[in-house]
């Protein structure tokens, strides 16, 4: 087999040749008549195979065929220790697989590495202490959960300003790495703001969301300066693994107070990469004020929603706060 095929690199073509592998006879038979429109007639398995790559023009038309099932790429993922939901998509399992061969190819900065990932997350009411025998222990897990969310919510926190920040030429001089690899493909933003009018706006897909903040601080100059204490900051996770990052702090341009943020981000761990997470919604609501002169002292903005409903935006709109 050539080393590389038009259209997928040697990593891409490597997988789809494992991920074939798992098909019958059959299935590879007709697969190959229709990816080549009948014009070659394999004599074995691994002529299909060979043909099947060879004419196809990309990893994700071959993975959308019919015959390349949704069974078989669930299987795929598996063999490969990439655990996820038994309910998934076909073209949701597709998306796995691509972002399991990106990174397997390029070891970059992708998404929050968390130096503290073992996140509890929360059991039923029932199940939970209540005055019954081992509730003490089980109070002790969540107070203990609860630090680790936060703990996670201040490092996540620390790392996302600081590189969207990083973007704005009035501040930096070197920006880091900005773009869609720390967001999830299906990822929302809602960005709400209130000047002279309220506005929103929606956007959805990791390249527009990426680019909508990133304009933020380098097309417009804002500079978001986060508090993270003093009730600035409130984490949760929901009973289905979401973490909930609320934050509120000032918006700034230049030497200028133009008014507050709360921010209100989507967590869910990316399980191609050890404790890394990534973004999976976006909410930003900024209220403007009369700019202050410099040196004005400004209140700090804090969060005033409590822990039990962020837990319940996290069940009721796990996608959109």
């Amino acid at each position: 087999m050539a080393s590389a095929v038009a259209g997928m690199s040697e990593r891409e073509q490597k997988g789809c040749q494992e991920l074939l592998e798992l098909l019958h006879t059959d299935d590879l038979i007709a697969l190959t008549d229709t990816v080549t429109n009948r014009l070659v007639q394999p004599d074995n398995r691994q002529e299909a195979i060979r043909a099947i790559l060879l004419y196809s023009q990309s990893t994700e038309e071959l993975l959308k065929r019919k015959k390349v099932f949704r069974d078989t790429i669930f299987k795929y993922l598996a063999s490969k220790g990439i655990i996820v939901p038994p309910s998934s998509e076909k073209h949701q399992l597709v998306n796995y697989v691509k972002h399991y061969w990106c990174e397997y190819l390029q070891d970059r900065g992708t998404g929050l590495k968390c130096e503290k990932p073992n996140i509890k997350i929360p059991e039923e009411e029932a199940k939970q202490g209540g005055g019954k025998p081992g509730g003490d222990k089980q109070e002790g897990n969540k107070q203990e959960g609860n630090k680790e969310c936060h703990s996670l919510g201040e490092e996540f926190c620390q790392w996302f300003f600081a590189i969207l920040n990083s973007q704005n030429p009035l501040y930096a001089k070197s920006p880091e790495e900005w773009g869609p690899q720390h967001f999830w493909d299906d990822v929302v933003l809602r960005f709400c703001y209130n000047t002279s009018e309220q506005n929103v706006e929606e956007y959805s897909g990791a390249e527009l969301v990426s680019l909508r903040l990133l304009s933020l601080v380098k097309e417009e100059y804002l500079y978001l300066n986060p508090n993270l204490n003093s009730g600035g900051l409130k984490c949760v996770v929901s009973r289905h693994g979401i973490v909930v990052v609320a934050v509120a702090g000032t918006v700034h341009r230049n030497t200028c107070c133009l008014g507050i943020f709360e921010q209100f981000f989507g967590l869910i761990r990316c399980p191609f990469r050890e404790n890394t997470w990534k973004i999976k919604s976006v909410h930003l609501r900024i209220v403007g004020q009369t700019a202050l002169e410099p040196g004005t002292p400004v209140e700090k903005p804090c969060i005033k929603y409590e822990q039990q409903e962020l837990q319940e935006l996290a069940l009721v709109e796990p996608h959109r706060f």
